[in-house]
């Protein structure tokens, strides 16, 4: 297959909310820019795990649903027209004369000036649920984007974690019922989302294991759990398997850039140990971090700033507010 090589001022690794808003930023600087991720959609962890939540401390929000904080973000950046390259993980990274090259999954390269890693936790897998193998895509799913999906659906959750009593909380108003299931009787889920749980009435059923998927060519049609020692049979049409997930960096620790338990580490401008290559949101580090949306808003924001300066030294490091743009 013939490789596709796009040439950009700025490759973006990671399109959840720090790299979206830095495709935003880098737009507004005037540079070119591409944004790669694993995932198949924008958004990254919100839109993978949590797409529906309220989020809170995102400054200017009382409240803002997860998907449509992605949206907003999507939305801003599309002014400046960024490449998007989903579906996509950044494996192989070259110096060139004049900057990278980096090797995409499948055939794509980009050519950048400049890379900026907005990446997160990094790559992540949901940890499997023994009993569904064979059922994942059949009914079985670890993260719901569109909740209209299971609307009608006898839904099992299995897990005892903040996920897992997320997804029952928003599933119950759309499905036909909603069962957790978790195989200890304590929980590692904040107390009030369990409070909520059950003041809704939503059957928690511990200790209890998914002992075996059942159904046909269509999909799941039940789950045989054991509790107690005793077995039940509880219809199912969805399984959302929420126990927790596994991440790491991937190729980008090859990179030979400074690491830090699992994040990268970068100076107050953003800049990593290696020139032209910066980070920024929960894959970065330094010294009093704290990792929230905003926080990655803003150091999304400083190092687009100091990307500008590094590519053309006679710009300016602070280029006005975009207000004065109008």
């Amino acid at each position: 297959m013939t490789a596709v090589t796009h040439e950009v001022d700025l490759l973006v690794v990671g399109a959840g909310p720090a790299g979206l808003f830095a495709a935003y930023y880098a737009g507004f600087r005037g540079m070119s820019v591409a944004v790669a991720d694993a995932l198949p959609e924008p958004g990254g962890q919100i839109t993978a795990m949590y797409p529906e939540k309220m989020i809170f401390d995102v400054a200017g929000f009382p409240a803002v649903r997860g998907r449509d904080l992605v949206a907003g973000l999507v939305e801003q950046a599309s002014q400046y027209n960024p490449v998007y390259l989903l579906g996509r993980a950044a494996a192989n990274l070259s110096t060139e004369e004049d900057g990278f090259l980096v090797r995409l999954g499948g055939s794509e390269r980009v050519r950048a000036r400049a890379v900026l890693i907005t990446a997160g936790i990094g790559e992540f897998s949901p940890r499997p649920l023994p009993a569904a193998e064979g059922w994942t895509g059949r009914g079985v799913v670890h993260f719901i984007p569109d909740l209209s999906a299971h609307s009608g659906h006898d839904v099992v959750v299995v897990g005892g974690g903040d996920s897992a009593f997320d997804w029952a909380l928003a599933l119950h108003p759309v499905a036909r019922s909603v069962t957790l299931v978790h195989r200890r009787n304590r929980f590692r889920a904040h107390p009030g989302l369990v409070r909520k749980v059950t003041d809704l009435g939503i059957p928690v059923i511990t200790p209890a294991e998914i002992a075996e998927i059942r159904g046909d060519e269509e999909g799941v049609r039940e789950v045989e759990i054991t509790v107690d020692g005793r077995r039940d049979v509880l219809p199912a049409q969805t399984v959302v398997a929420a126990l927790g997930f596994t991440a790491d960096l991937g190729p980008i620790t090859e990179w030979g850039l400074e690491l830090e338990k699992r994040a990268i580490r970068v100076d107050s401008s953003m800049r990593t140990n290696r020139p032209r290559i910066y980070a920024a949101g929960d894959v970065a580090t330094y010294p009093g971090k704290v990792k929230l949306i905003a926080t990655g808003f803003g150091e999304a924001a400083t190092a687009v700033n100091n990307i500008a300066v590094e590519l053309d030294p006679e710009a300016h490091l602070f280029p006005g507010h975009s207000s004065d743009q109008t």
